[in-house]
């Protein structure tokens, strides 16, 4: 059983190798067909992508081809364009060569005709130099002698003209500006003195004042530097000194002192001392006051220090800081009316006069100290020019600086703002007419209108109308030269002819 087991076993397992060999090759053959198949599909496919790829390479030289013939065609017409161009400069060029010639042979020409020309002129001098027998610059000089002889009148009557007409326009004009500013500003005008009186409760203490032996007035004389006069005027003390600070220190301490009550030299020398630092802090505040009225500021506080010692200084018994606030004013009004700067013209007005502050400590006039001063602690340079520039000795340089000069003038001028002695006053007078006597042809000279004009009387037969016009320039020049006076002065020159006849 066992022996037809194994028999049928490999009978079976025989029977199975030879099915699946046949199985086998079955698929082997249809997997070679299939193969086959699409090796056949992408060959035909590769053929067809190859056709289609040279009939593009094709196309594409074709296009190549006519670009290229397009190219060289336009090269061509390109290369023919430049050809005719070059014919045409050269056609130019030789013309330009044939009038350059031709041009050369005409400046030659005229080269020759010129210098015929001269030849026949000279000649045609020369023969009238000997028929005149005159040199050519002397028939020049009597001829201007000649012209100017026949005009000399009717110059003489333009210059004049012109002058008035000019005088008239830039007069009224200007005088209404100058009126108009004055109407607008309206300030005080107050006379300071020398003295400062101090009012006393009561006549004992006067006693006190001059203390045992005179000891107490003493000091206060020593320590302020003023002279203190307790006899001349009832209920008063009267300060002295030429000094305003001086009499302003004494007087803060004199009052300090009588309401205190202690008066002794210990005590007297402490009030100075106290009272001089008040006067300092009133000093700062005066020039920041000042400042603030007119509206200007930036001002550096060296400079609101000298221009608060104004407070204190006078010019011909004018306060100089309201002479100059009021300055400031005005000038502001006349700035905005001639289109100057408002801000520069204001600042120079109010601190024209620093110098003043100065004088005695610095050589110099006030006006150079005062342009000096303003450069030193940094202020604007036109605001320093126009302050150095107020008076006649150094020349305006600009329009503000001119409306400073007029408004110093205006202030000066005003009534009651100075007082001059008569004895000033007189000797002006005679120094304005000897002035004018000074000049040749003068017959006689006036000073009137309290000094504000000179009228002078010529001799008609040795000044004509045209040394007139001079000589009345002469005259204000040689016044603004060497005079100093406040405002301005007229200087009018009168040259009078008479013909007298008798009918018998």
């Amino acid at each position: 059983m066992e022996i037809v087991a194994l028999l049928l076993a490999v009978v079976g397992a025989g029977v199975g190798f030879g099915a699946s060999q046949v199985v086998t090759k079955k698929r082997l053959g249809s997997a070679e067909e299939a193969a086959e198949k699409e090796l056949k599909k992408a060959k035909k496919e590769a053929e067809k992508a190859l056709s289609e790829a040279r009939e593009e390479a094709g196309k594409l030289a074709d296009q190549a081809r006519k670009d290229e013939n397009t190219r060289r065609k336009e090269l061509k017409e390109i290369e023919q364009r430049l050809l005719d161009r070059e014919e045409a400069l050269d056609k130019k060029l030789d013309s330009i060569d044939k009038r350059t010639e031709a041009l050369r042979k005409n400046e030659a020409e005229v080269e020759d005709l010129k210098n015929e020309i001269r030849e026949i002129r000279t000649k045609q001098q020369e023969k009238l130099e000997k028929v005149a027998k005159l040199t050519k610059a002397d028939a020049a000089d009597k001829l201007m002698q000649m012209t100017e002889r026949d005009i000399r009148n009717d110059l003489t009557g333009l210059v004049t003209k012109l002058q008035n007409e000019a005088r008239d326009l830039a007069e009224e004009k200007a005088g209404a500006i100058i009126v108009e500013a004055m109407e607008r500003m309206a300030s005080e005008v107050t006379a300071e003195r020398t003295v400062t009186a101090v009012k006393l409760e009561d006549e004992e203490m006067k006693g006190r004042i001059i203390g045992k032996e005179g000891r107490n007035i003493q000091a206060l004389q020593r320590a302020t530097g003023v002279d203190i006069m307790v006899d001349d005027t009832p209920g008063m003390i009267i300060l002295s000194s030429f000094d305003p600070v001086r009499r302003e220190v004494a007087r803060q301490a004199l009052e300090m002192l009588m309401k205190d009550g202690r008066i002794h030299p210990g005590r007297i020398e402490e009030v100075v001392e106290k009272a001089q630092k008040n006067v300092a802090k009133d000093v700062m505040r005066a020039g920041e006051d000042a400042a603030r009225e007119v509206g200007v500021i930036g001002i550096p506080r060296e400079v609101l220090q000298l221009l608060g010692e104004l407070k204190f200084r006078t010019s011909y018994g004018q306060n100089v800081l309201k002479h100059s606030t009021e300055m400031a004013h005005i000038a502001g009004i006349i700035a905005e009316e001639v289109g100057a700067n408002v801000k520069t013209v204001k600042y120079a007005a109010l601190v024209h006069d620093l110098g003043k502050a100065l004088t005695h400590k610095m050589e110099g006039k006030h006006h150079h100290i005062s342009g000096e001063m303003l450069r030193k602690y940094g202020a604007p340079e036109e605001v320093a020019l126009a302050a150095e520039q107020h008076h006649d000795d150094v020349e305006a340089t600009s329009t503000e600086a001119l409306v400073v000069r007029v408004v110093d003038a205006i202030s000066a001028a005003r009534p009651g703002a100075r007082n001059i002695s008569a004895e000033n006053f007189a000797e002006r007078m005679k120094d304005l007419e000897n002035v004018a006597n000074g000049f040749p042809g003068i017959e006689k000279s006036y000073a009137i209108s309290a000094g504000r004009e000179v009228r002078v009387f010529v001799k008609p037969g040795q000044v004509d109308d045209l040394t007139a016009i001079k000589l009345a320039r002469d005259i204000a020049t040689k016044i603004e030269s060497t005079m100093q006076y406040p405002g301005t002065i007229k200087v009018n020159v009168i040259r009078e002819t008479r013909a007298i006849e008798f009918a018998k």
